[in-house]
């Protein structure tokens, strides 16, 4: 199947650059990061991430390939867009610059589940049983992160809302109303006693 060779081949080295170069972008991020639990997220993702190249690494060897020098163009603007939100924080209070934070790296979320979920389906459709396991890991990953930064969104929004309404609405009140997107997919509230869990690749 040469044309879904030739599609799996571009996809997983372009995601190898975008790894690489989140491996650079993750650091900055933490350093910028106010909160502990923001912090300590991202630096947990750069360790993941550095697996993640590792994995890309095994799935080239299998398949007889090699990384190549294929730029990931997409995730460069998504970097940049990061470096702004890092910059446009640096006067901002605590809870405004996480929040940009947040939303710059669910972009990068986003993108990368997108892509993963593209590729692990190209290697499923080739019979490449081993590639389609390590995709499928790197994807739980990607959208494991994405669920905590959610969880750690949520109660800033709810602050920002909050004072948005003056500081004199009660907290139950205040709680976002119903599930919904933000910024570039943010975040996502939850309903009152519904627990929202991660999405676990198959």
């Amino acid at each position: 199947m040469p044309l879904l060779r030739e599609l799996l081949i571009d996809k997983l080295q372009t995601l190898y650059d975008a790894e690489t170069q989140l491996t650079t972008a993750l650091p900055k991020m933490s350093e910028a990061a106010r909160n502990p639990r923001l912090k300590e997220a991202f630096d947990k993702h750069l360790a993941q991430t550095r697996i993640h190249v590792e994995r890309l690494q095994k799935i080239f060897d299998a398949l007889g390939e090699e990384p190549g020098d294929k730029a990931a163009s997409a995730m460069t603007g998504l970097i940049e867009e990061g470096e702004e939100m890092i910059n446009m924080g640096a006067g901002k209070p605590d809870m405004a610059a996480d929040l940009g934070l947040i939303a710059a790296a669910q972009c990068v979320e986003h993108y990368e589940i997108s892509a993963y979920g593209t590729a692990r389906t190209l290697a499923r459709q080739m019979g490449e049983r081993e590639c389609e396991r390590l995709l499928s890991q790197t994807l739980g990953d990607e959208e494991t992160t994405d669920f905590v930064l959610t969880t750690i969104a949520d109660p800033l929004v709810q602050q920002a809302r909050m004072d948005d309404l003056g500081g004199d609405a009660d907290l139950e009140g205040a709680k976002l109303p119903h599930r919904r997107k933000m910024h570039a997919g943010m975040m996502q509230s939850q309903n009152a006693g519904t627990t929202s869990k991660p999405v676990r690749a198959r």
